[in-house]
């Protein structure tokens, strides 16, 4: 009944203006703090997943690597269980270590990488080939995919390239201050392709193969920079990391994709965090304005509350019609706004609407993806922020007095 009465009064024509115009102006600003709100995610949540997209295409699942030191030590034992483990789809051994890369007069310093045969079922590097192809080799014949960026600055395009790449390798436990030449082994890699995945890996790594890689750097049989795994199904990455921690120990340090990219996915979450901050901030102050037009009203009111009162209505009952008029209002800013946010996204996912300046993305716009549960967070601020504001006028409502009146 209650729900009612708030209604009528939200319809009802006062004879003060202002307080339809104070009420409207509260209905405006949930409205458009909503609006600004999910736009803004729906963009944050567009690049976020740009952006783990390019990572996930060359970060995996989990990743084994050393706690202490540069390398790890795996037995084929402790390959065979692991390849076996529960969630386990497939395991990829690499071998990693700066190193200079020579074409002529042109040098880079570069992440060298050698991968295995399995390395293409642990990543979805081979998308990323934009010239040549993937192809890495062997021990006595290695080939090198290139990141564009690499490409660029030993001035070599891999699709056309006759001769091949001179590159240096630190020698593992090389300590020589005499020759310091002697703590380098040199060799030579024939360019067979180039891949483009995010700026980060583009202009930093150099993928061949791992044999290569072991003996240039004198590697034991069973030792390895690292071990790639990717998970059956995603959401496994936790359970099949605790796994792993089990069997191997606390000298190995296993991470999931995640905790690979902590910094990344930090500040990608304070990014939201801080523009929600801002929203709450918008809405305490459309608050103001809601308790004003909710505190005129009960002044407004007051005959009918008398009316009320006598009819047997208790301070509970009337508090509850002032609270429902401002979850009403509330209500109405927050259905307008989601409404609105979800045109504006639907326009720019149909028609790019708000293009990206430069020629450097990907993409030459601005990538949008609604959430449902941001949804359901501003619907949740916006009544709670609301319902505190709407008490103070409600409880004051229900604090006037009775009297009876011949």
């Amino acid at each position: 009944m209650y729900l009612n009465f708030a209604w009528r009064y939200f319809k009802a024509k006062k004879s003060t203006n202002a307080i339809n115009i104070i009420a409207w102006v509260s209905v405006v600003a949930i409205a458009f703090a909503t609006t600004a709100l999910l736009v803004l995610w729906s963009a944050f949540n567009g690049f976020e997943g740009l952006v783990k997209s390019l990572y996930n295409t060359f970060y995996t699942d989990v990743k084994i690597s050393a706690t202490l030191g540069k390398t790890i030590e795996l037995t084929p034992e402790q390959i065979a269980l692991l390849k076996k483990m529960d969630g386990v789809k497939a395991l990829s051994l690499t071998a990693e270590e700066k190193a200079l890369l020579q074409n002529e007069d042109y040098t880079a310093i570069v992440d060298l990488k050698g991968v295995d045969s399995n390395y293409t079922h642990t990543t979805s590097i081979e998308q990323g080939i934009v010239r040549g192809k993937y192809f890495l080799g062997d021990a006595g014949n290695p080939g090198a995919v290139l990141g564009v960026g690499i490409e660029n600055a030993v001035a070599v395009l891999s699709d056309r390239s006759v001769g091949s790449l001179a590159i240096y390798l630190p020698v593992k436990g090389a300590t020589n201050i005499s020759d310091p030449l002697s703590a380098f082994n040199e060799g030579h890699i024939m360019p067979t392709g180039a891949f483009a995945i995010q700026q980060e890996f583009d202009n930093k790594y150099v993928l061949t193969n791992i044999d290569f890689v072991k003996k240039a750097m004198k590697f034991r049989d069973n030792e390895y920079s690292s071990a790639e795994i990717a998970v059956t199904k995603p959401g496994e990455e936790n359970t099949v990391k605790r796994k792993i921690q089990q069997l191997l120990g606390k000298k190995y340090q296993v991470q999931t994709k995640q905790e690979q990219n902590s910094s990344l996915y930090t500040v990608m979450r304070m990014e939201k965090y801080i523009i929600y901050g801002i929203f709450i901030l918008v809405l305490i102050i459309a608050s103001f304005n809601m308790v004003g037009a909710l505190s005129m009203l009960v002044l407004e009111k007051q005959k009918d509350i008398q009316i009320l009162q006598s009819m047997g209505a208790d301070k509970s009952w009337i508090q509850k019609i002032f609270l429902s008029e401002g979850i009403l209002l509330a209500f109405i800013g927050v259905f307008s706004g989601m409404l609105l946010a979800l045109l504006l996204v639907f326009l720019q996912l149909n028609f790019k609407m708000i293009p990206l300046e430069g020629a450097s993305f990907i993409i030459d716009y601005y990538p949008v993806k609604l959430v449902f549960t941001d949804f359901v967070i501003v619907a949740i601020t916006v009544f709670l922020i609301v319902a505190i504001a709407s008490w103070f006028p409600a409880r004051r409502a229900a604090q006037q007095p009775f009297e009876l009146r011949n």
